[in-house]
């Protein structure tokens, strides 16, 4: 197993690891569900080290993401700006989610999963021009802090962190000193995802926690993305899925004479499936991925599923016939009992609040 630079402190508090995309990383430090509840309510700490950072520079790197993303990196408009993409292949299905940043001039920076990174990466250097170098940082450790006190406690831990992080807008980020800091997340809560030397990443762990930010693991990131409505590469898209499918259409700019890899395919190509929102009516069940739904206008899968700690019932995010429609009854086959629940759009929660 990989292990981030934080492992050492995993072992100080005892917590609960397990494997996850190759990597040994906390399950939970104790309780998963105060650490839900932290980040809907105050402020929580998650490790993202796991994930990688890939640098893309010279002349040719901006016309070489605009052939590569589906997403166009041309919408960002100065450095700092960030932009949520899909990497397609040429069928359209989707290689990875993830996120580009303009840090300055001709260069570029790609922050891709974990369980995809290697993929990602040779799918870069297939198709990269002579005049753009890909460089992997395996240097740099990520943060996440995320929750509705998160800022204040990021400014009062790291110095020098409000004068820059104070006036980002979401999807937007900058450099203090070493750390470059993006009001990024995958929680639905506000806060910041930070990039910093790996030498650094225990120091900045210890000073967030004695700010009063809770370590959180995976598990709370699972429920927390899915109350947010926030898609999981490998569950509810993969290389069978284009963005339209999964929810993900607004993350295609299809729109000018810009080729990028996948785009005539997903012109050609109608969507067969719609993702949607199920809420469980029945409270005694749970919803998990691979379960069959049943519609009106046919059979659909739940792609993830779980309890909400928020909603304190079960929660899903499914593939279903196009004509499926928010308010729909539907029954969700669990453990071989047809359970009753109604599709809503998603996000179930966000910013703390109850959307649906």
């Amino acid at each position: 197993m990989l292990e981030t630079p934080l492992i050492s402190e995993y072992r100080a508090i005892a917590a609960r690891l397990i494997p996850f995309a190759g990597w040994s990383l906390p399950l939970h430090f104790g309780s998963q569900i105060d650490e839900h509840h932290a980040v809907r309510r105050d402020a929580g700490l998650f490790d993202i080290s796991h994930m990688l950072a890939i640098d893309v520079q010279g002349p040719d790197a901006r016309d070489f993401l605009r052939h590569i993303l589906a997403n166009d990196i041309a919408r960002l408009t100065r450095p700092g700006h960030a932009l949520y993409s899909c990497l397609l292949n040429p069928q359209g299905g989707i290689l990875d989610d993830l996120i580009a940043y303009w840090i300055e001039a001709d260069h570029y920076r790609l922050v891709v999963n974990a369980a995809t990174a290697a993929s990602d990466v040779a799918w870069l250097h297939q198709n990269c021009p002579a005049n753009a170098l890909i460089q992997e940082r395996r240097d740099l450790a990520m943060l996440a802090v995320q929750g509705p006190h998160a800022r204040n406690k990021c400014w009062s831990a790291l110095p020098g962190l409000r004068e820059v992080g104070a006036p980002l807008a979401p999807f937007h980020a900058a450099r203090a000193g070493d750390i470059y800091v993006s009001r990024t997340g995958y929680t639905g809560e506000d806060g910041f995802e930070l990039m910093l030397p790996a030498g650094q990443a225990v120091d900045a762990w210890k000073r967030l926690r004695a700010a009063g930010v809770r370590p959180c693991g995976l598990g709370a990131r699972d429920t927390l993305r899915l109350e947010a409505g926030l898609n999981l590469y490998g569950q509810d898209m993969d290389e069978t899925v284009s963005p339209p499918e999964c929810g993900l259409a607004w993350t295609v700019s299809a729109g000018s004479e810009r080729d990028f890899i996948g785009k005539s395919a997903l012109l050609a190509r109608a969507p067969v499936s719609i993702l949607l929102g199920i809420v469980l009516d029945d409270r005694a069940g749970v919803m998990r991925a691979h379960q069959k739904v049943e519609t009106r206008q046919g059979t659909g899968v739940v792609t993830s599923g779980t309890f909400s700690p928020t909603l304190q019932t079960s929660i899903a995010l499914a593939r279903l016939p196009l004509a499926t429609r928010p308010g729909d009854a539907v029954q969700i086959l669990v453990r071989d009992k047809r359970v009753a629940a109604r599709v809503v759009k998603p996000p179930f929660v966000r910013n703390g609040r109850i959307l649906i």
